[in-house]
């Protein structure tokens, strides 16, 4: 069952993001989305208990909002240190090691997606728990342990 529910969710954002609706489209479309639907149907759907995912995807359509408002404060940030002339002697670009305190793997996707979507930082590794962030200036750090994570733990339940 879960195969079928991963297929049709996938199948859906290949119609709404490609746009195509001629034969050939769709029949790529769906040969993509099985393929994708078998090796993925665990990553969506690891719950026994399916009363948690309703709740769990509503506050993950609440998180979006913010992340999209995080990712315009840091385009503007890293847009400032690239074009200031002064500016440009204040990067400092460095790997940031953290240790998290999330442990399913659904939220450590989306902590390391996240990251690797805000400007002005990368995620470059994840063991287990440990992340390796590429980051162009210190403070873009404070935004990762200080909001990110906490807002990603309160979506998948978890706490600190």
């Amino acid at each position: 069952m879960t195969f079928l529910y991963t297929f049709i969710i996938m199948l859906g954002f290949w119609i709404l993001l490609s746009g195509k609706f001629d034969i050939f489209h769709l029949t790529l479309g769906v040969i993509s989305c099985l393929l994708v639907a078998h090796f993925s149907r665990d990553l969506l759907f690891t719950q026994k208990d399916k009363k948690g995912r309703l709740p769990e995807a509503f506050r993950f359509m609440a998180y979006i909002p913010w992340l999209l408002w995080q990712i315009i404060l840091s385009n503007i940030s890293v847009a400032y240190y690239a074009l200031h002339p002064r500016m440009i002697s204040e990067i400092d670009p460095q790997i940031y090691w953290f240790k998290s305190y999330l442990k399913k793997d659904l939220a450590l996707v989306t902590l390391a997606n996240s990251i690797t979507l805000t400007p002005g930082t990368i995620t470059v590794r994840i063991i287990e728990d440990e992340f390796y962030v590429h980051t162009l200036h210190p403070k873009f750090t404070s935004l990762i342990k200080d909001s990110m994570e906490k807002r990603i733990a309160k979506i998948f339940g978890e706490h600190e």
